[in-house]
């Protein structure tokens, strides 16, 4: 595009935001993104955005609902601002667990989101690792889907790691697995469980072979941590050496780091899709930037070439 690339944030990753424009040679722009007295966000841009090219780099998890709605106030003001094209970057798209009806009388809130940001103004999405890829269709907009199995098995290689094998915690992870198989030519092996209620799961067996091999769990989120550290402890009754596990999105909240520290694996791999803060940073969890194939996709979107070849 001929006019200016202009990069926002709002509170929910600023570092993250800030680690983008350092790759791209930009400054941050300039927003203030608070509350009023009552509570209700309060969004002013303090530079000139007409015409630009505009990113705003937010993720809606916790506290999700307010910055949500920080990104939908920061798309109007954008927006009103006679921003050329606003592009929303959800490094963490949150509500999307929630894809479909399951039950009777349950809300589809993952398209709700959709509908959310495609009438604030967004006129683009870009996202990491999706937990549904069907959340793509929900958006009438352009959406790019990136990925971060590179960045991890970048890690994991660096890692040395003999007699490798590749654990899907559940049936519908086999597709991912099977990518991080493929790229590391190591084994693939899936844990088979029934899911007691969305906070506990309990597990079956692990189908493939892990006796006497390094185990990665490949997963997009982890929340509670309950299904890791049962997939953990399952793969390691069923004779595997040490278990690590490559998860994008570090939800990390309720019980999570407690069952982390007791439980026997070796080391938990992340991203900053999700701000992980001092608290939670216990000696188990090693944090990877996706800060450069953002700004890659940033890049490439704002100069009209293709992203496709960061899927590769």
């Amino acid at each position: 595009m001929k006019n200016g690339l202009l990069v926002f944030s709002g509170n929910s990753n600023r570092k993250l935001a800030e680690d983008i424009c350092a790759i791209l040679k930009i400054a941050l722009g300039k927003a203030m993104v608070d509350k009023f007295s009552d509570g209700e966000i309060r969004v002013k841009i303090d530079q000139n955005a007409r015409g630009h090219d505009v990113f705003i780099i937010q993720s809606t998890s916790y506290p999700s609902n307010d910055n949500l709605m920080e990104l939908l106030i920061l798309i109007d003001a954008l927006r009103r601002a006679s921003a050329q094209r606003i592009t929303a970057v959800l490094p963490y798209f949150g509500y999307a667990r929630q894809d479909r009806k399951d039950q009777p009388r349950v809300p589809i809130t993952a398209k709700l989101v959709a509908n959310l940001l495609t009438t604030a103004g967004a006129d683009r999405i870009l996202t990491v690792d999706l937990h549904a890829g069907q959340i793509q269709g929900f958006f009438d907009i352009p959406l790019d889907h990136l990925f971060a199995v590179k960045t991890f098995t970048e890690y994991i290689r660096s890692l040395k790691l003999k007699d490798l094998v590749i654990v899907s915690p559940d049936v519908g992870g086999i597709k991912t697995a099977r990518a991080y198989a493929k790229r590391l030519n190591a084994g693939l092996a899936i844990v088979d469980k029934r899911r007691i209620d969305d906070k506990q799961a309990e597990v079956m067996h692990v189908m493939g072979d892990v006796k006497g091999k390094h185990a990665v769990i490949v997963d997009d989120m982890v929340s509670t941590a309950g299904s890791l550290v049962e997939a953990t402890e399952a793969i390691r009754k069923e004779g595997a050496k040490d278990v690590y596990a490559t998860i994008t999105h570090a939800v990390l909240c309720g019980p999570a780091l407690e069952r982390i520290k007791k439980s026997s694996l070796k080391q938990l791999v992340v991203t900053d899709t999700i701000s992980v803060g001092r608290e939670k940073r216990v000696n188990a969890i090693k944090v990877l930037s996706v800060a450069p194939i953002l700004a890659e996709a940033i890049k490439r979107i704002h100069g009209e070439e293709s992203v496709s070849v960061l899927f590769d």
